[in-house]
């Protein structure tokens, strides 16, 4: 397999990259990290799904890049975007990307990885390596708080754990 195949999921990567840290910059940035792992590691990659693995990848620096820093991922999440055609455009954008900002990271990957890479829950799996019924169940709370976010319902507080 040549390093040559990757080229292709390029576009997927920056894409999700994009929506999960919420700024360009950022995005490009973690996408030449993924890339440059990618690369190091390709020996490490077996045939089959090569965007699963790319994913995989992603998700790992992703995590690795926010255990460095310490910080909210929701903070990155710019008040105004620049270049955007309409204000109404812009007002849903920025509703949007807020309400992607209050899901944990784990339902936000989820969920772009469905809704925005149009992944299956088994490539979700393989990418992330939890079981389908996590992922599973982390989409459709992600999906259920992103509604209730969307439609300006107050934030539910989170269940505690008996212990």
């Amino acid at each position: 397999m040549d390093h040559q195949a990757v080229v292709p999921f390029i576009p997927n990567l920056r894409r999700y990259a994009r929506a999960l840290v919420g700024d360009r910059h950022g995005a490009d940035d973690l996408v030449q990290d993924t890339l440059e792992r990618a690369m190091r590691k390709f020996h490490l990659w077996r045939p089959g799904d090569l965007r699963a693995w790319l994913f995989s990848i992603m998700h790992n620096v992703f995590v690795n890049q926010l255990r460095a820093r310490r910080i909210d991922p929701a903070a990155e999440i710019p008040d105004e975007l620049p270049g955007e055609p309409s204000a109404a455009w812009s007002a849903g954008v920025r509703d949007l990307e807020r309400g992607l900002a209050v899901l944990s990271p784990e339902q936000r990957e989820v969920v772009l990885m469905v809704s925005l890479e149009d992944m299956s829950y088994a490539e979700v799996s393989r990418a992330l390596g939890i079981p389908i019924g996590t992922v599973m169940s982390r989409l459709s709370r992600g999906r259920e708080r992103l509604r209730r976010h969307l439609d300006g319902e107050p934030a539910r507080p989170a269940l505690k754990a008996v212990p």
